[in-house]
């Protein structure tokens, strides 16, 4: 017996039927099982604790719920634990069409100051980079309407725990919170 959503695709787990066609043109249509399972309870709002293994459709999962549920005046913001995580993540968004920022050490902060002053959907940051920023007081969190924490796990083994405190502390405290491992 085929699975419901395999015959529905992604519009059977409540996306606008815009962005399914837009992954159709793709080839995506098959939505993989974390995105079949976190989809439908990321567009509800509800905050998520999302678990997979790396390589099946965790971004692209957690960042059709971002992009579906951001209000005109927010944005969204993702943590990642490496610069070579964030910028997969930042490609994923852009991908998708969103004005995306990446945030990460090595980098021009300057550029990156620019970059947050100007119009952005989404800041893909690395915890650090971020709270550089913040200290600077060069980008604030009080628009963030959807925050995701991707390998939260990884980040807390690498002792982000104080600085995600710190981040989500500035974030506005209806936000929607999505953390993937």
């Amino acid at each position: 017996m085929k699975n419901s959503t395999a015959i529905g695709g992604f519009e059977s787990l409540g996306l606008p039927k815009a962005v399914c066609q837009y992954l159709a043109k793709r080839d995506i249509v098959v939505p993989t099982p974390i995105q079949e399972q976190s989809i439908p309870v990321g567009l509800t709002g509800s905050d998520l604790i999302g678990i997979a293994q790396t390589g099946t459709g965790k971004t692209l999962a957690f960042g059709l719920c971002l992009l579906e549920r951001l209000l005109p005046h927010q944005n969204g913001l993702v943590l990642a634990p490496t610069r070579e995580l964030a910028h997969q993540i930042a490609e994923t968004f852009t991908w998708l069409g969103a004005r995306c920022v990446l945030v990460v050490g090595g980098e021009s902060m300057k550029r990156q100051i620019a970059e947050l002053r100007g119009r952005h959907d989404v800041v893909v940051a690395t915890p650090g980079r971020l709270i550089d920023h913040l200290q600077q007081k060069t980008y604030k969190l009080d628009r963030i309407g959807v925050a995701v924490l991707d390998e939260a796990d990884r980040m807390l083994d690498m002792g982000f725990a104080p600085a995600i405190r710190t981040i989500l502390g500035q974030c506005p405290s209806d936000r929607q919170t999505l953390m993937f491992r």
